[in-house]
């Protein structure tokens, strides 16, 4: 590197003086590198005057070639550097919460707007397909439910979202503030067989099975828009999580089941080394953290900031 950036220099000034004094170094070392390289190479770069030096067929070809490593050099030096300080790179996030708003949407906005070259790329998943890609580095991390542990994974729980119960705007409880499980045990409900439809089928299972009611659960093998377009149609009921109630869809509402609230974590691989993840884990963290101050704040106005 060293060589090739003398000959450049001394091809751009006309002379090794001149080279040597732009780039802050001896006469003596610019003449003595690019001659060792001449010897090394079997061929004159330079034909040498009193008023200085010029390229030779052979040296124009060298610095021709020589200033474009240069550049691919310098690019690569930026660009490491770039992904070492977590500032460039790609970030491969599983997701199985919706990013219409909440927590997880506050998060990617915030991160995109702090890291605008870090690339994103979500996949939508089941937490065991997550899981299992995170095991293998083909996730960088993956926002699910539930609070582990998981073998071979590292996880923190970052937030909770209320379970929303999802009914036709027709509905005897559409006019109410909140329902309870009791009052939807006898009803029809709905899932997707795609994720996260087999969570939210096991997860209506345990909570009516609990309260004496045999399921009425059908699956259907559509996605999101069109399973709330069946709620709409009167072909059965559905819940969700929180962040879906930030996305419209007509026909249909939304309200809160008392006293049902779902824990979602951030699952990662501890091995790997990633810098733009440990720059998302530590937003995340920062913003977990003003979450629950903000929260301990408004139940104890009296302790001002305090330690929740």
């Amino acid at each position: 590197m060293r060589h090739i950036r003398y000959v450049v220099a001394a091809a751009d000034h006309g002379s090794f003086r001149r080279a040597a004094a732009a780039l802050g170094i001896q006469e003596s070392a610019v003449s003595r590198r690019i001659r060792d390289l001449e010897d090394r190479l079997g061929t004159m770069f330079f034909i040498r005057s009193p008023g200085g030096v010029k390229l030779t067929h052979a040296g124009k070809q060298f610095v021709q070639r020589g200033r474009k490593a240069l550049l691919e050099i310098g690019m690569a030096k930026a660009e490491v550097s770039a992904i070492g300080r977590g500032d460039d790179g790609h970030l491969k996030i599983g997701i199985f919460s919706s990013l219409a708003s909440g927590f997880l949407s506050e998060l990617v906005q915030a991160f995109g707007e702090r890291h605008v070259a870090i690339q994103l790329t979500f996949i939508d998943g089941n937490p065991a397909e997550h899981l299992a890609a995170i095991r293998h580095h083909k996730l960088d991390i993956a926002f699910i439910t539930g609070t582990g542990p998981w073998p071979g994974c590292d996880s923190q729980q970052l937030w909770s979202e209320r379970i929303f119960a999802v009914l036709p705007v027709h509905h005897p409880r559409a006019s109410e503030l909140e329902v309870s499980f009791e009052d939807l045990a006898h009803e029809p409900f709905i899932v997707s067989e795609a994720a996260p439809g087999e969570e939210i089928h096991d997860y209506l299972v345990q909570r009516l099975a609990s309260r004496g009611r045999h399921p009425d659960i059908h699956q259907h093998l559509v996605g999101r828009d069109n399973l709330m377009q069946l709620v709409a149609l009167g072909r059965g009921l559905t819940v969700t999580s929180e962040a879906t109630t930030g996305t419209q869809f007509p026909g249909v509402v939304f309200r809160p089941i008392e006293d049902e609230v779902l824990p979602f974590c951030g699952v990662w691989s501890a091995s790997n080394e990633n810098p733009a993840l440990a720059g998302l884990l530590d937003l995340a963290r920062s913003m977990t953290s003003a979450v629950e101050q903000s929260a301990f704040n408004f139940l104890f106005p009296d302790k001002g900031d305090a330690d929740p």
